[in-house]
């Protein structure tokens, strides 16, 4: 379960990592601009951003998630004193 937990952890750092160039589209979308470009590309850089605000919020939830039914687990098989 730990390994799973961490190979998760790693998986999804990495993804955040790799999605993380917003000022290089920044300055593809500035330059296409400047040379009359066309509002798609800066619909496209919106989804972008939504896209890498979402990874965080993900990450925790997954963890979260992954955390509660480690307890539940935990709790399920511990000894009962009655």
């Amino acid at each position: 379960m730990k390994k799973a937990i961490l190979i998760l952890f790693l998986l999804l750092f990495k993804l955040s990592s790799i999605v993380a160039s917003c000022p290089m589209c920044k300055a593809a979308v500035e330059s296409n601009l400047e040379n009359g470009g066309k509002d798609a590309v800066g619909l496209g850089l919106n989804s972008g951003i939504l896209y890498l605000m979402a990874i965080p919020y993900l990450m925790v939830i997954t963890i979260g998630v992954l955390w509660y039914r480690a307890k539940k687990k935990q709790e399920r098989n511990a000894p009962r004193y009655t």
